[in-house]
């Protein structure tokens, strides 16, 4: 099996090996090569890798016979896809008008400055991405940070640096 170099921004990435016995099982064999399961599969691959890595892109597309225009387009439409390496961890502020309201964009900037990192990014050791979401619709116990879809609400600058601390030390 052969693996693609990822050309990412601002971080060093390694090769990444594709399964491609793993992408036969996605595509043939839970979704049955349906191309209609489209997104359903480009889902669980970026499961797998916490990104759509251009080669496995490009195997959904040909298994398929979807063009690879086809799939991109829908991996650039929806901003659940990534086509860039995302950390170990996903770190999401809601900057959402209550969380907002109640010092979220103080946490981004904080987590931005000790972690060196603007958001959309990732850390150059890949441990963290730092993203900012619109609303994850928990307004009441705002404002509220998640990670890795687990969610913190009535979050602060703490238990930030609580979360940082730990993530420093692994």
């Amino acid at each position: 099996m052969s693996g693609t170099a990822c050309q990412c921004q601002e971080i060093e990435c390694a090769e990444v090996e594709i399964d491609y016995t793993l992408l036969d099982k996605i595509i043939r064999d839970d979704y049955g090569g349906n191309r209609e399961a489209m997104i359903m599969m480009m889902q669980a691959i970026q499961r797998v890798y916490r990104f759509l890595p251009e080669a496995a892109v490009k195997y959904l597309s040909q298994v398929i016979e979807v063009p690879l225009t086809k799939i991109y387009e829908v991996a650039t439409f929806y901003a659940s896809f990534s086509l860039e390496p995302k950390g170990k961890y996903i770190l999401s502020v809601c900057t959402g008008t209550a969380c907002h309201l109640r010092g979220s964009g103080g946490m981004v900037e904080h987590i931005s400055k000790r972690m060196g990192i603007a958001p959309g990014k990732t850390t150059a050791d890949m441990k963290l991405t730092l993203e900012t979401v619109n609303c994850v619709g928990a307004c009441a116990v705002a404002p509220v940070v998640v990670v890795d879809e687990k969610y913190y609400p009535k979050a602060d600058i703490a238990t930030l640096n609580d979360f940082m601390d730990r993530l420093d030390a692994e």
